[in-house]
């Protein structure tokens, strides 16, 4: 099982570092890792699919992976793109946790309810 933190900046003069804390702080406690980076520096307007994390979620990661987010206003911009982005994870058998929302999607009974 890997683990992979995707973050995402929409300008490269903004950093990612409070996502970076963020994420490292929700692993830590959960004892998720060691983490793997995905750093990507791309408009929320620009497709998922299109970015870094289209390539991680459909070519990088395998049944039983975990990608954790730091929140989930960094995964899309648009609540549509957001669900078929967690349909796309779901249907590869691959884990979601959202850091800021406490979310973890894993298939689980509880997940499914939310």
């Amino acid at each position: 099982m890997a683990v992979y933190a995707y973050l995402r900046v929409s300008t490269d003069q903004r950093d990612g570092d409070n996502q970076r804390y963020d994420v490292l702080v929700y692993a830590n406690a959960r004892g998720l890792g060691p983490l793997q980076f995905v750093e990507d520096t791309a408009s929320g307007r620009l497709a998922w699919r299109e970015r870094a994390m289209g390539r991680l979620l459909m070519e990088t990661t395998q049944a039983g992976d975990v990608v954790l987010f730091a929140e989930v206003s960094r995964t899309a911009r648009s609540t549509l793109q957001v669900l078929e982005m967690l349909a796309c994870c779901m249907q590869r058998g691959v884990h979601v946790h959202i850091a800021k929302q406490q979310m973890v999607l894993d298939g689980s009974m509880q997940s499914r309810i939310a």
